[in-house]
């Protein structure tokens, strides 16, 4: 059973600069440090706008809802991207222009991150680029997305991997000296499996080379509002802690001026080190369900069939249901009366968490 906590917005503010996780950590099992939380409380705002939600088409970014999407872009596969977030693999870089970005816990109380980018022609370098764990491709696949990923684990990843027969792109195999390279700056100071990176550029010829299809196989993957209408509704919340262990957390506070939520990893800042921004998002959708660890006791099983959960814009906060009804199925998202929900266009940050696991809220 989920715990969620409310604190006072005193509390809160003491929690987030008082923070200290600690555990040992080594590159090889990608355990965890943790520091302190650094990131100041905006106070939420609500501002109400009355509007007709609209699924993208057209020059409308299907992951986003914004406008101005490239025409060579429209009805192309999205790319989705593994993505190391072991403490000591940060900062990351190319992640923040990430049109989606889902964090999942893997073994020893860690999450890794997978990034989805709509154009497959307009993804920067992203690094650091890790391994499959199997219900990556399965999201993935429910987004008809061309997966990208270094290595794999050699039992349940490899076999979903082998069963969906889904295209993708793989640094220890068809992808090595292509479109996956080391960062030779990050080696001088990041152990070797925290230096791999996908050179963005290189994707289009590769995609070609491979024979992979690139047209979509669905329009949209959410349900928007009209872009430049920021709607507002549920209780306030200008704050939230997303525990996905005891020593790995991801925060969220709310920036009324922007209106969007910035994002800090164990503490600090989750930031993005070639463009220097903070990751930031209009939406922040929380997919709650069962997770616990296979029967090896370190690999983790993640239910992905549905659940509740909580969506966060505006500063607010709505709960939802969520579900996926098949393996080629998107995640597909629900007010609890069962009317789709709809989003505010922007970024999307989905973390999918444990329900015994806390939030906590403000």
């Amino acid at each position: 059973m989920k715990q969620c906590f409310f604190l006072p917005i005193a509390a809160f503010a003491l929690w987030l600069t008082g923070c200290g996780c600690s555990a040992a950590e080594s590159s090889s099992a990608d355990s965890i440090v943790s520091d302190e939380m650094t990131t100041t409380t905006t106070e939420a705002t609500q501002s109400q706008a009355e509007t007709t939600a609209t699924s993208p088409m057209g020059s409308i970014n299907p992951l986003t809802g914004e406008t101005g999407f490239p025409a060579h872009a429209v009805g192309k596969r999205p790319v989705a991207v593994m993505v190391n977030n072991v403490t000591v693999s940060l900062p990351q870089y190319g992640i923040a222009a990430a049109d989606v970005l889902y964090e999942i816990p893997v073994e020893a109380g860690i999450t890794r991150l997978m990034a989805l980018y709509a154009d497959y022609s307009a993804v920067p370098d992203v690094c650091s680029v890790r391994s499959c764990r199997y219900y990556y491709p399965l999201i993935a696949y429910g987004h008809d997305a061309i997966y990208c990923h270094w290595g794999t684990d050699r039992t349940i990843a490899a076999d979903t991997l082998e069963r969906l027969r889904i295209d993708r792109l793989d640094g220890a195999g068809n992808g090595w000296l292509k479109c996956f390279f080391r960062d030779e700056e990050r080696r001088k100071v990041y152990a070797v499996e925290h230096t791999g990176y996908l050179d963005g550029s290189s994707l289009p010829e590769v995609i070609a080379d491979m024979g992979f299809r690139t047209e979509r196989k669905q329009d949209a993957d959410f349900s928007f509002y009209p872009p430049h209408a920021l709607h507002s509704e549920g209780e306030p919340c200008s704050a939230a802690v997303l525990h996905f262990s005891s020593h790995y957390a991801s925060a969220f506070v709310y920036d009324a001026a922007a209106g969007v939520y910035l994002k800090s990893h164990n503490g600090k800042p989750h930031m993005d080190s070639h463009t220097q921004t903070q990751l930031a998002f209009a939406n922040v959708l929380i997919l709650q369900t069962e997770i616990s660890p296979r029967e090896d006791g370190y690999l983790m099983d993640v239910a992905l069939e549905g659940g509740s959960g909580f969506y966060l814009s505006a500063g607010a906060k709505l709960p939802l249901i969520w579900k996926k009804s098949a393996d080629d199925a998107p995640i597909e998202l629900f007010r609890t009366n069962g009317d789709v929900l709809v989003l505010n266009v922007g970024k999307s940050y989905i973390g999918i968490l444990d329900t015994d696991r806390m939030i906590d809220w403000n």
